[in-house]
């Protein structure tokens, strides 16, 4: 046991200590760098209050330890694989823009540092905070590499509410940034914008590399089963074929009947999936993975529940939707039409529910680490980080043992939530009407 609390102690110093105090020195050199070029670039900087902290706080605020942002910065997705704020490991980068066509190279040529920030642009695109970014003003080299000086961040009005903005520091110059672009019409800060990102980021490499291993595992347990069909199941087929049954023993015909046969092999796949990928994620320190807590990964499960349950539901299951019998018709008019957002409500507490449990433990565990900086001022009190280590430690286990549970748990809970759909959609009228009885 002790041997387990110092290991987890030593790693947790390993994986946050650098981040933290190269954050303190970055940040001072950041105001610096960003003073500087606004006293020489008044035209972007009429503004002045739109200045995020960097340009509004004195240097010791910025040293504070920000234990949520900092999670939230080790949780996002990015162009590049980091492990230990050490490794990083270089990922394709697929651009198109309108006006230049396709890049393609590797996201190493923008010699990420600290927080992922690149140090080189590359024919015109630059790498702040893991995501790829273009410079959108004139003047500044858009072929080949040049040397970034670092990132400024202001606040500007778009209409009639504010918005953060990025710009480049080259050559003593601010250069505005545009983000890639994203399909939210603008509702979450993004919309279309110059150019559009197809690499493949940490996340998608996350999900290859899940998907392969349970490819491979699947693959073992079934040559096991063939080549020895009398043979009571041993290594992986005793994990595997426990939960093959219960998902569809206590899942699928309780709530599908006599058709679960056909959904069995995606309710399976779903579960598998999204358990992978939890238990991936709870790995310490590789790569801060997020892969089911990403709004976007969700959604995609979602929509492909909402086109299977939607494109198999029977005429009693659309019947009760439009028109519900034996009720007034204007009750059936309001009826329909909280059964049609239904429809939709459904799927999107599928997506929200498990990207935000998923979400919530790895900020919590983050969180709990950044304790030891907190008391200890990013480093600058021994005591103080040693009062931080022993609060931090018992409640960071402890999440950690509840996040390994909630790993099953919300794998099971889509998985039956799905199926709960699917019955409903299919199940047939009179087995209906036997059961109410």
């Amino acid at each position: 046991m002790r041997n387990r609390i110092f290991i987890i102690t030593l790693l947790s110093f390993i994986y946050l200590y650098p981040s933290v105090a190269q954050d303190n020195h970055q940040q001072v050199h950041q105001d610096t760098t960003t003073l500087q070029s606004s006293n020489t670039q008044d035209d972007h900087t009429q503004t002045g209050e739109s200045h995020d902290a960097h340009a509004d706080h004195a240097d010791h605020d910025h040293a504070a330890f920000d234990p949520g942002a900092t999670a939230i910065h080790h949780i996002s997705d990015a162009n590049v694989y980091s492990i230990l704020d050490f490794v990083r490991i270089p990922l394709p980068t697929i651009l198109y823009a309108n006006d230049k066509g396709w890049d393609i190279f590797s996201s190493g040529k923008f010699h990420a540092g600290h927080h992922e920030d690149g140090h080189y642009s590359y024919n015109g695109y630059v790498l702040h905070h893991g995501s790829v970014h273009r410079v959108a003003d004139a003047g500044f080299p858009m072929e080949g590499s040049v040397e970034v000086e670092g990132y400024a961040h202001k606040q500007e009005e778009k209409n009639g509410k504010k918005v953060d903005v990025n710009y480049a520091l080259y050559q003593g110059k601010e250069y505005r940034l545009d983000a890639r672009s994203t399909m939210d019409g603008g509702i979450l800060g993004g919309g279309f914008t110059s150019f559009i990102d197809f690499s493949p980021t940490k996340n998608v490499i996350s999900m290859i590399l899940v998907s392969l291993f349970l490819f491979l595992m699947f693959r073992k347990a079934a040559n096991a089963y063939k080549n020895n069909p009398t043979k009571a199941p041993s290594g992986i087929q005793g994990f595997l074929e426990p939960v093959f049954l219960f998902i569809r023993d206590d899942v699928a015909i309780p709530f599908i009947g006599k058709k679960h046969t056909i959904y069995l092999p995606f309710l399976l796949s779903v579960f598998f999936f999204i358990l992978g990928l939890n238990l991936w994620g709870q790995v310490p320190f590789l790569g801060s993975v997020n892969v089911t807590g990403s709004l976007s990964v969700t959604m995609v499960l979602a929509i492909l529940v909402f086109i299977i349950v939607n494109v198999n539901g029977n005429s009693h299951y659309w019947g009760h939707i439009f028109w519900m019998p034996d009720v007034p018709i204007p009750i059936k008019i309001l009826l329909a039409c909280v059964e049609v957002m239904g429809l939709f409500i459904k799927p999107l507490t599928l997506m929200l529910r498990l990207a935000g449990n998923i979400s919530a433990g790895h900020i919590a565990i983050l969180s709990f680490i950044g304790l030891i900086f907190i008391f200890g001022k990013s480093g600058e009190s021994l005591g103080g980080s040693l009062v931080g280590t022993a609060v931090s430690i018992p409640l960071t286990m402890f999440m950690m043992a509840i996040e390994i549970i909630v790993a099953f748990v919300q794998a099971f809970v889509f998985t039956i939530l799905t199926a709960s759909f699917i019955g409903a959609a299919t199940e047939d009228h009179h087995h209906a009407e036997e059961g109410h009885h």
